[in-house]
Parts: C-alpha cells; structure tokens; sequence
C-alpha cells in the first residue's frame, strides 16, 4: 500500500509536471509566479507543515521535510520570490504571532497573494544588525515608523514586509527593538533598486518616512523583538542549507549554487571532461552537493548548511568560469546560455553575505554551538542613546 507521503508527492510532482508544460515566458515575472502559487494552493499542495485553518495541509515535519527533498529539484524557478514569505516570515509568525495576525497574513502568503521582504540591514547597521537606527514610535493604535533599509530583495515586488526597528532607544541595544509586519504598498514606503554588476536589480533600498503600522501587526511583544529577530535569521538559514532547487532550465532565480548535473554538461560539451584539473574540480562539487543535502536531512546548525552553501556555491562558479574561459563573465542578455553562466560566475560572491557573512557564521557556531567564550561587549549594559553611531 503506497504511503500517504508517497501519495502526496506523486500528487506535487504530477502537479510541477503540468506547470512545466504550460509555463510561458509571456507573462510579467510577478504575474507568472502568483498565478502559479495560486494554482498550487487550489490545488491543495501549499503548505506543507502549515495548519490546516491557515490553508495549509497540515502534515508533519517529518512528512513535509521528506516531500520537499523528493519534489524540490522540480519546483519551478517562480517558487523563490515566495521563498522569505514562507521560509522565513510565515514561520516566525507561526511561531510568535497572535492567531488574529496568522489568520490575515499567511492564508494570502500561501496563495500568491502576499509577496514578502525581509528589512533587517541598514547603512549603519550590516552585521551589527542591534545597532540599528530605525525608530518606531506609538500613535494610538499605530506605530510611526521612519528610517532606512538597505540589501532587502525582492522588496520592489513585496506586498509585506517583517520589520525591525527601535522602540526604546533607552535600553540597551539588543532590547528596545520590536518586530512589525508593514504594508510596502502604502505611500510611505519608497523603495530604489540597487542594480548589481549581474545586471539584475535583486537588492534595493528602502526609505520609511513615517510608515504607519496597525499596533495588530506587531510580532510577538513590543521591546522583546531582538530574540525574535535572531529565530527568523535561523529560519533563513536553514532555508539556504536546504537541497538544491531545479536545475532543469536556465533559471537565475534564488542564490542557488550552480547544480553539479549542468556543470557535468557543459563540461562534456566543451570536451573537457578527461582533463584532469576539471575532472578533480567535478569530483568536489558533485561531493559537496551530496553534503549539503546530507546535513540538511541530519538536521544539523543552521550555519553549518549556510556555510556550506557558501563554500559550493564559490567552488561551482569557479568551475563554471574554468570551463568557460576567460570571457565567461562577458555576455550578451540576448544569449539565454551565455547569460545563466555569467549571472552565476559573478553572484557567487554574494552567497557570502546573504543571510549573514561567513564570518558571523563563524561566530554564531564558536559561541553557540562550541560554546566558546564570547566576544567582548563593552556595551551590552548601555543605553542606545548613549552608543556612538555611524
């Protein structure tokens, strides 16, 4: 008798084979990529390990984290730009949100109605992410929120954004900080992409002149958001140590490493296969792939598998550029090939700083995980205020 996991991943793989074979290149992006979640939640196959009341299908961790390493690969491209909704907000506000924001925000974040961004980085405030200067201040049933975000994606195409800012300037810098989830339509919100040498505009910043949030929209409790924000970033990063998705197609969705069976084809296309530097360099990325899922399945650190992710996404795109010489990071956007190889040869550097560096990485698991002392913090016990700023 086929197991109800095996039944529901044959319902998802039938289902991404269907939207392969009507994907069109027509449609606006944003278009094509709701249109999708909402056939997906029609369906009855979005959200996996969500309550069944929230519109998800209620299954277990287990259930949904074997579904998703068997159906992954397939997904298509448009699934990322739902990746911070669901990998990292919705599973915050499950976790710390009351039942009555639950109820309005994640029902739309599974369908396709509600696309997310994540403002947590400012000029000011990169690693550093406590030493942030975005003020919030309380106006009856609303906060009064004005500042700036920086790097945040995805945010010129986001119906929602989860938002820290600074609600006790008086208290320590790791309190007084409150988690909201903003409306990003509304007038106040001014967001300008910031172009990257790939050509694509995924970063941007983002200027908040006195945006107002509903009191309703706070996550968790007002002054207690540094913990929470700490549970999204290990949310984050255990979405970025997950399996690969598709390599099928030249998507350049997602800061994804280039997947081992597409570089295995351009090898053999350019007939280097029996050279023995390519066929080494082959060997590391295939290994390393295999890693990334194995640890992803052992459960292990959140940054160890966004480490790892680091590593072989650099190592992949080296191998790309070997293989296609000199001039690989030179192209024409006309060229769909030329382009998938050059936009991953030049985003490698990137997987380095996205969702924390790998020195913070580094850190995180010295303290945390090694239980190695901490490092000084000369100003753990005085008020922000009173701290110098950038």
């Amino acid at each position: 008798m086929t197991s109800p996991v095996a039944q529901f991943t044959e319902r998802l793989l039938s289902f991404y084979d269907d939207e392969r074979a009507r994907r069109s290149t027509d449609d606006d992006p944003i278009t094509r990529a709701r249109n999708y979640r909402q056939r997906l939640f029609a369906a009855g196959l979005a959200g996996l390990s969500i309550p069944t009341d929230l519109g998800g299908q209620g299954l277990s961790a287990n259930e949904a984290a074997a579904i998703t390493a068997a159906c992954s690969r397939h997904q298509p491209p448009e699934e990322s730009i739902f990746g911070i909704g669901l990998s990292m907000a919705v599973p915050t506000i499950l976790e710390y949100g009351s039942n009555e924001l639950q109820q309005r925000v994640v029902p739309p974040s599974l369908s396709g109605d509600a696309i997310w961004c994540q403002l947590y980085s400012e000029p000011g405030a990169g690693s550093d992410l406590a030493g942030l200067t975005t003020r919030a201040v309380h106006d009856g049933d609303e906060w009064i929120i004005t500042g700036q975000k920086v790097w945040t994606s995805g945010a010129q195409h986001s119906d929602l954004g989860i938002l820290i800012a600074r609600t006790n300037p008086d208290a320590p810098k790791h309190s007084g900080i409150t988690m909201f989830v903003i409306d990003m339509r509304q007038p106040a919100v001014t967001v300008r992409p910031l172009v990257q040498m790939t050509g694509v505009a995924e970063f941007n910043e983002v200027f908040l002149d006195e945006a107002r949030v509903p009191h309703d929209n706070i996550v968790g409790t007002v002054n207690e958001g540094w913990p929470i924000a700490v549970r999204l970033l290990a949310h984050e990063r255990a979405s970025l140590g997950r399996t690969f998705t598709s390599s099928k197609g030249l998507s350049k969705a997602g800061r994804q490493p280039l997947p081992f069976d597409r570089l295995l084809h351009r090898a053999r296309s350019a007939g280097l296969t029996t050279d023995t530097i390519t066929r080494d360099e082959l060997a590391s990325v295939y290994i390393g792939e295999k890693l990334i899922g194995w640890n992803a399945s052992r459960g292990l650190h959140p940054s160890i598998g966004k480490l790892w992710r680091t590593i072989q996404g650099r190592a992949a795109a080296q191998l790309a550029h070997r293989i296609g010489g000199p001039f690989a990071a030179a192209w024409e956007h006309s060229d769909a090939e030329a382009d998938y190889w050059a936009y991953h040869v030049l985003n490698c550097r990137g997987m380095s700083l996205g969702g924390g560096t790998d020195e913070i990485q580094r850190n995180t698991l010295g303290e945390r995980v090694l239980d190695l002392p901490r490092e000084p913090m000369p100003d753990k016990n005085t008020p922000f205020r009173d701290l110098p700023h950038n």
